[in-house]
């Protein structure tokens, strides 16, 4: 079988949840090449393929002047539409260079704040090769004293990495609950969760913000494991130090909403604080329970499903009623792990970002 060469480019995007405006794939002599460190998405490999195959124009001809053809993928949960940009041969050369000098230009950017980016503990288990190609992603904004970096209520759409300067925490009457510096990171809770920014964040001084978006974040954790783990220790910290608070409660059984409180966040709560007991949880039509043995889940039903699946499926849930119960019976105190809750509460969370986009 005989591939025509070429290069596309992507022209339009809507919720794709892979690729960018801008970004380029390439046939050569066969092979298909997608943009660097970003996944492959069968549909469009299928789609270029197709097109590289068949009889299709990659330009054609309109009033006398040559017109691209435009193109578009199947589509999943979003779509992208691109276009042919040059022939191979023709113009890889000015194009590498473009590219190259693109690059340059970004690392030379990026080089300034080397020093304090090696430093943080965001990028310290990266090589450098890794810290160089990650930093290119990154989006340098600078803020003035007062202004609202990320207010409460609004989607999670960035991670924010603070280079110099720093930030406060304010709640609703703008009392200061907090504070950040150089080196510290914000977003990553609702990026990873899916939920709204949880409080507001304003610079308290002139400083400087890296910031990584959602897309390029979920490639980001794909193609670091190292990041993976960091972004994990991160988040248990910062929901164990939120309900610090309500662990007392848990002491003498604790109830509420699952819309004041999420369900990731309360199963985290159950086992930072390595409680036993029941939790159970109603829906309108479904009814189910975990069981924790010192935090870890030892047996899970919810509707139709048991063990992981079950635990999954309550992880997803945004509307319902709980209530823990301390203790366990001595044949359930028994019972087994069905598995690490860390890695469960990954992989749950994982399957929740996949449903969203």
């Amino acid at each position: 079988m005989r591939f025509r060469n070429g290069i596309f480019i992507i022209t339009e995007e809507n919720n794709c949840p892979f690729y960018n405006v801008g970004e380029e794939m390439e046939v050569t002599e066969g092979a298909l090449k997608m943009p660097a460190g970003k996944t492959t998405c069968l549909v469009l490999a299928k789609d270029i393929i197709d097109l590289t195959t068949e009889d299709v124009a990659y330009e054609k001809l309109h009033q006398g002047t040559s017109e691209k053809t435009k193109f578009e993928c199947g589509g999943c949960t979003g779509i992208i539409r691109f276009e042919f940009k040059k022939e191979k041969g023709f113009a890889t050369l000015q194009m590498n260079l473009l590219a190259a000098a693109e690059r340059k230009e970004k690392i030379k950017e990026v080089a300034q704040y080397a020093v304090t980016l090696r430093a943080i503990t965001l990028f310290s288990a990266l090589s450098d090769d890794d810290l160089l190609d990650l930093s290119t992603l990154l989006e340098f904004e600078d803020y003035d004293w007062g202004f609202p970096i990320a207010q409460k209520g609004d989607p999670g759409l960035k991670l924010y990495v603070i280079i110099s300067g720093k930030v406060e925490v304010v709640d609703d009457d703008g009392v200061v609950l907090a504070e950040m510096g150089t080196g510290d990171v914000f977003g990553e809770m609702s990026l990873l969760s899916g939920g709204p920014v949880t409080t507001t964040i304003q610079a308290a001084q002139p400083c400087k913000i890296a910031t990584l978006s959602q897309k390029n974040f979920r490639h980001v954790l794909n193609r670091y494991p190292a990041l993976q783990i960091f972004f994990y220790k991160l988040l248990v910290s910062r929901i164990t130090k939120i309900n610090e608070q309500r662990a007392e409660e848990l002491s003498s059984g604790m109830v509420g909403q699952l819309s004041d409180i999420s369900a990731v966040e309360l199963c985290q709560m159950i086992n930072s604080n390595q409680k036993t007991g029941h939790l159970k949880i109603e829906t309108n039509d479904t009814s189910g329970r975990i069981l924790f043995h010192e935090g870890e889940v030892v047996k899970a039903d919810f509707g139709y499903n048991q063990g992981k699946e079950a635990f999954y499926e309550v992880l997803g849930l945004t509307d319902g009623r709980f209530k823990f119960v301390q203790g366990l019976t001595s044949n359930d105190r028994k019972l087994p792990v069905i598995g690490g809750f860390m890695a469960m509460l990954m992989e749950g969370m994982k399957r929740l970002d996949d449903l969203r986009h």
